[in-house]
């Protein structure tokens, strides 16, 4: 038995390396092109340069992209943080019997595929003349963003020992003093974390901003278009800031979900 349970980690061991390293040959491709002296999309590089970024940096179109999308980011996450650590604080010490309907209706933006979302939030934009502005932009990542906050904190909020704000509350705390002295500082760590992720998914959101920015220019609905239209170096330059980005911030999470309280 000891032997087939070994034999079997082993070879789940070999499949999640394979996987690993299939998920990983797109950033192995994208990384050498970033730094090609080419002047088209060529694999290998034939000489190495840094005119791809050089080009980025010197694009107010990108730059402004970039602007946009860390604003949108910013605001998004910020107002994710606010409604789904509330949520999901509420799920952690609601009735049980209406737990299980609000967590799944808390989690449809990860069920409804996010074009049937991006279609529904465009007639409804289209009625309430929201289409193209900020507001509309902020409110429709913040509803993407929050099942994932909600996901992030809900776990830490199960873990979290009820005891400690009962003894608040017995020595006379008022509920915002427990909330405000106990509860947030000890989830502090959880709350960084759930806001990065509600950053990240914002600022990689592509399908809702398509559909909904207008004339308000995105990193992602910028890649989708210089991709449909025409298909330039300078992608590649993009998609390695992005990437790096992407592996400090889950660094950082990482860091931030592990340290104890």
């Amino acid at each position: 038995m000891n032997d087939e349970r070994k034999h079997s980690a082993l070879w789940l061991q070999i499949w999640a390396f394979l996987t690993l390293g299939f998920l990983l040959i797109p950033v192995l491709i994208v990384l050498p092109m970033s730094f090609s002296s080419s002047s088209t999309l060529t694999f290998p590089p034939p000489g190495w340069s840094l005119r791809w970024f050089d080009a980025l940096l010197s694009d107010d179109e990108w730059i402004d992209a970039f602007s946009n999308s860390a604003l949108i980011a910013t605001l998004s996450a910020t107002a994710a943080l606010l409604s789904g650590s509330l949520a999901a604080y509420g799920l952690g010490r609601g009735q049980p019997r209406w737990r299980a309907a609000a967590e799944a209706n808390l989690m449809l933006p990860l069920i409804v595929p996010g074009i049937i979302t991006a279609i529904a939030l465009y007639f409804f934009y289209a009625r309430w003349h929201m289409l193209g502005t900020l507001t509309g932009l902020v409110l429709a990542h913040t509803l993407l963003a929050v099942p994932f906050v909600v996901m992030v904190l809900g776990t830490a909020i199960r873990g979290f020992d009820v005891r400690m704000e009962q003894v608040a509350w017995s020595l006379g705390a008022s509920w915002t003093q427990t909330i405000g002295r106990v509860v947030l500082p000890t989830l502090a760590p959880s709350l960084a974390a759930a806001w990065i992720f509600a950053f990240v998914i914002s600022f990689d959101e592509v399908i809702a901003s398509v559909f909904l920015s207008g004339t308000i220019n995105t990193v992602p609905k910028k890649m989708y278009n210089d991709l449909t239209m025409q298909v330039t170096p300078t992608i590649t330059a993009v998609g390695t800031v992005l990437i790096i980005s992407t592996a400090l911030v889950l660094l950082l999470v990482r860091t931030l979900t592990q340290r104890k309280p």
